[in-house]
């Protein structure tokens, strides 16, 4: 029987690998057990469960201890070598548009997931095989290559052979870098060559453009699909009227948490829940039992432990949860859905405050207390970015925020710190040092309400693990008996507690001995409304910076008018120091109401936001700006001083508008007189021609 061409692709790069001697492994032969058990444990090809088998495998060895497994798949037909989306990704799972047509041979629902890319396409097929590895074996890395062809000259081999390969590792959050010195040929995968092979993939780091992309993309995929399930248990009134409103969030944690990869802690595959209809042996009670594996095998306190576990077991003990409805419990199946849309989001080293994401994208839904008053808003992550920047955060720094939500401001300072590190430490061992310290002694955070608490800790668990200070207490009655050596502060306070939330900044202030503290509160806190904590505030601490804030920031969750106000801790406010005023009202970005947008439409960059914000960042720190989007000379900053009496902290206060007319004015009025006085004429002589 005549061989494929697909077939005599696979030959013809086999006997490549022959003719360069390097040793390769076919369908069925096994290069060592994590390898096999790596393939074995993932999804197939075509989803479900199934073995996982590479046309070609090879395993890269520089002789000093660091092993590469390649998978290689053929593809022989026009156009398989690999599919790309608009953005140049590489496409896996796709979801199908509509409902097959009646008596079709692989029948599907609109939203069922959809494997042709992966089985149509070789690079596609070989990234599939490349994140099995990396997600369920001990390789960090791995080469992924794509091979095919079409024609076969007269001696039968391939003619027209292409390849395409791409390096993949965990420190690039498995995004795939081209590795083009192999399109032409794959001589460097030769034993002698592997020192040059290996000096490429360790040039292809991600840069700091392509994280935030990465970051970006990811967070907006995150968000749709949390409200996509979301929608569903919403309009699912039997799942409605099953989960309490705040419950929706302990859902969520608790089956991401049994759904992630933890070492020494096999993941909950859908498979393993049977839909039990028994109150021991069901499967909420498996859940909860991965939860508390995940929690232990992250280190969580045994506090911890125990308060998510109260929080949570109630939630899954409900026998609406886990009794099985036409064969499958509501656990199963919502546990289906998050496992195939959520969790590949959150398997990286993005630091992305991804809980905080859960919480926006349930806002419609959720009910938080006190939620009327706004004291439950959370801060947008490039505005905790730009505050922790603000505050001079670098690795060095101990951050606190002691009304901390989910933890946003964490989240982006500890990405910060940990960036601050991997570019001033070389040596790897006193790096990993730095950043575990990092993660357990130099961040705190204090929360009182325990529904937004345990997205707080689950996010610092996630970043490994950083939520070894985070309390679930009232910050106004523990603040003095917290020992931390904080030197930047972070908050975005309860806008209806005293002071518009200016007492929360005084406590936690007076605890500190030196550094900055950057604030995101209501404006007119500023400028009268926190009395009487601004005014001692300045007593002790110099403002340095006062930045009138977009009116739009949390558009579709709360509109007031918010400013960030920067101080230098510890130092006493004088009559003559220069204060900093910028107007940011127009900070690049476009924003509509969440509830009738995506978060993609939602925020929008349409006049340089990056940019913007990078500039106001010089200009508070004392750098030299590289844009002018914010000067004297157009009146967007200001250099001004205030009283000591802490009621004149607001851009507005210090804006002097000149009435002088000018040239242009006078030019104005003249035009407007002479176009009302040609009118009149005309009219005049209408009026005439009546006659």
């Amino acid at each position: 029987m005549a061989k494929s061409i697909e077939e005599k692709v696979e030959e013809y790069y086999k006997n490549k690998f022959d003719e360069y001697g390097i040793r390769h492994f076919g369908k069925t032969e096994s290069i060592n057990n994590d390898i096999s058990n790596a393939l074995s444990e993932a999804e197939s090809k075509s989803g479900g469960k199934g073995n996982n088998y590479p046309d070609i495998k090879l395993l890269l060895d520089d002789g000093h201890s660091r092993r590469i497994p390649v998978m290689i798949e053929a593809k022989g037909g026009k156009n398989k070598l690999e599919k790309l989306d608009k953005e140049g990704n590489i496409i896996l799972e796709t979801k199908f548009a509509s409902d097959s047509k009646e008596g079709a041979k692989n029948p599907h629902k609109k939203g069922d997931i959809n494997y042709s890319t992966i089985t149509t396409y070789a690079v596609n097929g070989a990234l599939h095989y490349g994140r099995a590895i990396l997600k369920y074996s001990t390789y960090k890395e791995v080469l992924i290559i794509g091979v095919n062809g079409t024609k076969l000259d007269d001696d039968g081999v391939v003619s027209d052979p292409e390849c395409k390969a791409y390096y993949v590792s965990e420190n690039n959050n498995m995004l795939p870098k081209h590795v083009k010195e192999l399109d032409k040929s794959l001589v460097l995968l030769k034993q002698n060559n592997i020192g040059k092979l290996y000096d490429i993939f360790d040039k292809l780091s991600l840069t700091d453009e392509e994280i935030e992309k990465l970051k970006k993309e990811t967070e907006t995929k995150l968000e749709s699909r949390i409200k996509e399930i979301h929608q569903r248990i919403y309009d699912d009134k039997s799942i409605k009227h099953t989960l309490e409103t705040n419950e929706k969030l302990y859902l969520f944690t608790g089956l991401i948490m049994a759904g992630l990869n933890t070492q020494g802690i096999k993941r909950l595959e859908v498979s393993d829940l049977s839909s039990n209809n028994s109150e021991i042996m069901n499967d909420g009670t498996l859940v909860l039992q991965h939860i508390s594996s995940f929690l232990t095998a992250r280190n969580a306190e045994r506090n911890k432990i125990d308060l998510i576990n109260s929080l949570l077991g109630p939630i899954f003990r409900k026998k609406g949860m886990w009794e099985p409805i036409n064969g499958e419990s509501l656990i199963k199946s919502l546990y289906a859905q998050i496992s195939t849309d959520v969790i590949p989001l959150l398997e990286g080293n993005l630091h992305l405050d991804f809980t905080g994401k859960i919480l926006n994208s349930l806002s419609d839904w959720v009910s938080i207390e006190n939620d009327a008053a706004n004291d439950v808003v959370l801060t947008p992550s490039y505005v905790t970015r730009f505050m922790a920047m603000l505050a001079r955060t670098n690795k060095d720094s101990f951050v606190w925020d002691i009304a901390m939500g989910s933890g946003g401001f964490l989240v982006s300072a500890m990405d910060i710190m940990i960036k601050d590190a991997k570019n001033s430490i070389q040596d790897s061992e006193k790096l990993e040092k730095k950043i575990r310290n990092i993660k357990q002694h130099q961040l705190l955070g204090v929360e009182i309400l325990g529904n937004i608490y345990i997205l707080a800790v689950l996010n610092m668990i996630l970043m490994g693990d950083g939520s070894t200070n985070m309390l679930n207490d009232d910050s106004h009655k523990i603040y003095k008996q917290l020992s931390f050596p904080a030197n930047v502060f972070l908050l975005n306070p309860p806008y209806s507690a005293d002071g518009k939330g200016f007492n929360f900044v005084e406590e936690a202030l007076s605890q500190m001995t030196n550094g900055y503290a950057a604030i995101l509160i209501q404006e007119n806190a500023g400028s009268g409304n926190g009395l009487p904590y601004t005014k001692r505030i300045l007593e002790n601490n110099t403002l340095v910076a006062s930045i009138h804030m977009p009116n739009d920031i949390f558009t579709g969750k709360a509109s007031v008018q918010t400013a960030i106000y920067v101080f230098k801790v510890a130092r006493p406010h004088e009559e003559d120091d220069m204060v900093t005023f910028v107007d940011m009202s127009e900070d690049g970005y476009t924003r509509q109401n969440r509830k009738k947008s995506s978060q993609e439409v939602n925020l929008r960059d349409t006049d340089h936001a990056k940019e913007r914000y990078e500039e106001v960042e010089a200009i508070i720190l004392g750098k030299k700006p590289k844009t002018s989007y914010y000067t004297e000379a157009n009146g967007k900053v200001i250099h001004d001083s205030i009283s000591l009496d802490g009621n004149d902290w607001t851009f507005s206060q210090h804006q002097v508008i000149d009435t002088t007319p000018t040239e242009e004015d006078f030019k104005n009025v003249v035009a407007e007189y002479l176009s009302w006085k040609v009118s009149q004429l005309i009219k005049k002589g209408s009026e005439n021609d009546r006659i």
